[in-house]
């Protein structure tokens, strides 16, 4: 059984799942081989891929669309790509609340559009807010900062010159609970993790694997209803909103890290589902 896991090269920072699923493929039988989306040569034949890290796909949006559209059509893609597509925009934070589903409150600025930060954020009641593109990775181009002041709308007016842009209020409770980073793998829920708050130059901090509290698995499990039978993996990011129900921050389902190192039954289970799906 062959199986390539798409990646970038260079990556953008190291990846702790990396070497453990590797390792872990080849003790399964699985010949399984990292390879750089954007590498041509290394996509000349249909071969069953994974989506693991191709954190730089933010910087080449419209690449690495046409890589998916292409990979997918001669061969199974992991996640599919319809999920991927979906997922690409964090417009899907509306379409989750249009859903009932609980998330961080978000309004969407459109690329080009000229805007009134301190007057949005007074109408919203909003001051420690939280600006970051609506296609972003990583810490790219986040910022906490206060809706009023001159720096956040400087900060603003520079971002919406090349992309779309999120305005969010800054939740609370991400300071103290922390940001809850739940790990779905071939169906359930497997463990979590809490991750510091994270902001552009911050490397990422997370801590060993915890419980899923009751609340934040029926938000997660709400997050990926209509999608979870066609999920190889998923991490469904929460954190308390202002009444201390977990609302979602982000659904990741195209290239989140999955934490494996902290929890190994995660890693068996989603070797497992690997090799069930290439058989």
């Amino acid at each position: 059984m062959r199986l390539q896991i798409a990646t970038c090269r260079p990556l953008t920072e190291p990846d702790a799942d990396e070497d453990i699923l590797l390792d872990a493929l080849r003790a399964a039988g699985i010949d399984a081989e990292m390879s750089a989306w954007h590498d041509p040569e290394a996509w000349q034949a249909p071969t069953s891929t994974i989506i693991r890290s191709t954190w730089d796909y933010i910087h080449c949006l419209r690449p690495f669309a046409e890589w998916v559209v292409k990979v997918s059509a001669v061969a199974p893609l992991w996640n599919p790509a319809e999920i991927i597509f979906n997922n690409l925009h964090k417009r899907y934070l509306l379409d989750l609340a249009s859903r009932g589903v609980p998330v961080t409150p978000t309004t969407i600025l459109e690329r080009g559009s000229e805007v009134n930060l301190a007057t949005l954020c007074a109408a919203r009641g909003w001051n420690d807010i939280v600006i970051k593109p609506a296609v972003g990775a990583g810490s790219f181009e986040t910022h906490r900062v206060r809706g009023s002041s001159v720096e956040a709308a400087v900060m603003l007016s520079r971002l919406l010159e090349e992309r779309d842009v999120l305005v969010q209020p800054f939740l609370k409770a991400v300071e103290g609970h922390g940001e809850r980073a739940l790990v779905w793998i071939d169906g359930e829920f497997t463990h979590a993790v809490r991750k510091s708050p994270r902001f552009a130059g911050n490397d990422e901090q997370v801590s060993e694997a915890i419980s899923i509290s009751t609340a934040e698995r029926l938000v997660g499990e709400a997050a990926l209803l209509p999608i979870s039978r066609d999920l190889l993996y998923a991490r469904v990011d929460v954190a308390p909103g202002d009444d201390g129900t977990p609302v979602v921050m982000e659904l990741e389902l195209i290239e989140p890290s999955l934490f494996l190192k902290q929890h190994p039954p995660a890693l068996q289970r989603l070797v497992q589902g690997i090799a069930r799906r290439l058989m």
